[in-house]
């Protein structure tokens, strides 16, 4: 049976009363039957920078474990830095470093990366596609090669509002980076974000390019490459960030009864579906219903 995750910066971000206390947010998705938390390391929630000794680790995981809760990921802060519009990512990657040492101490297993610099920066400096692509690919397999030496696999989150964003770019990535001994890399395979790449082909640059099959077939072009699972509805729309709107169950387009048993098949190394519900205006309003709705779909097929 799938265990079902929650990621916490939807409890901080686009909130009007964000829930700052990190134990209240434990607290309450263990009463609601959540199995996990997917942390995002954002300030004031737990990070590298609030949790800098093994001690204050220690008694952070204790928490989350004494709540019968586990984390599912590590989402890192990592929106400072510069990847593929520099020649030097040395930053980009100490930054890292410093995160996954602190999923390390956690005993999270999966830590998600994206390619950080927003997609309308492509424009701006004018960088060509293939030294972006590149350069993406050297990092990547920097990070792959340290978070194997931990134990730790990588999840790539692709999405509209991040460049390499259509389906044969996608595919191409990951086929790069695990091409260089980095099997522990893959894709953070997101419903919404699936649907918006491969399905609407939302803020490509250049020619549109889509699948006829949208997100499903995009799934089934990358089994045996995913890493981990991101769970959300999409209504075909970016929100007011240039990025997927994470619409809750039941008020978007996606059938997730096509989707569910190519996600139970495509080869993923945990039993994790994470919900993400990143920018919905009140994410507690819908926390319980996406529990429900998921609850429903794991009986049906994954039972």
């Amino acid at each position: 049976m799938k265990k079902l995750s929650i990621g916490s910066w939807a409890y901080l971000f686009n909130q009007e009363q964000p829930t700052n206390d990190f134990h209240t947010l434990v607290h309450k998705l263990q009463h609601l039957g959540y199995q996990g938390i997917e942390l995002g390391a954002f300030a004031p929630h737990p990070n590298p920078d609030s949790h800098d000794t093994k001690e204050k680790r220690q008694k952070l995981r204790k928490m989350v474990v004494d709540h019968r809760l586990d984390f599912s990921a590590l989402a890192p802060d990592l929106w400072s830095q510069k990847l593929w519009s520099v020649e030097d990512a040395a930053p980009f990657l100490a930054a890292f470093e410093k995160n996954l040492i602190f999923a390390d101490d956690l005993g999270i297993k999966t830590i998600r990366i994206d390619a950080i610099e927003p997609i309308t920066r492509v424009k701006e400096i004018g960088i060509e596609p293939k030294r972006l692509f590149d350069r993406c690919v050297a990092a990547f397999d920097r990070c792959a090669k340290s978070a194997a030496q931990r134990g730790i696999t990588i999840c790539w989150e692709f999405e509209p509002g991040f460049p390499i964003n259509k389906p044969s770019e996608i595919v191409a990535l990951i086929d790069a980076v695990r091409s260089l001994d980095n099997a522990n890399f893959g894709a953070l395979y997101d419903t919404c974000h699936a649907h918006m790449c491969a399905a609407v082909g939302a803020n490509q640059i250049g020619d549109r390019e889509t699948l006829p099959g949208g997100g499903l077939e995009l799934l089934q072009k990358l089994k045996g490459k995913i890493t981990h699972v991101h769970v959300i509805d999409s209504d075909g729309t970016l929100n007011e960030h240039n990025t997927s709107t994470h619409a809750p169950f039941g008020l978007g387009v996606l059938n997730f009864d096509q989707l569910v048993p190519e996600l139970l098949a495509c080869g993923v190394p945990n039993d994790w579906w994470c919900v993400d519900l990143c920018f919905w205006p009140d994410a507690w309003a819908v926390t319980a219903d996406s529990k429900r709705f998921l609850d429903k779909l794991r009986h049906k097929y994954a039972a």
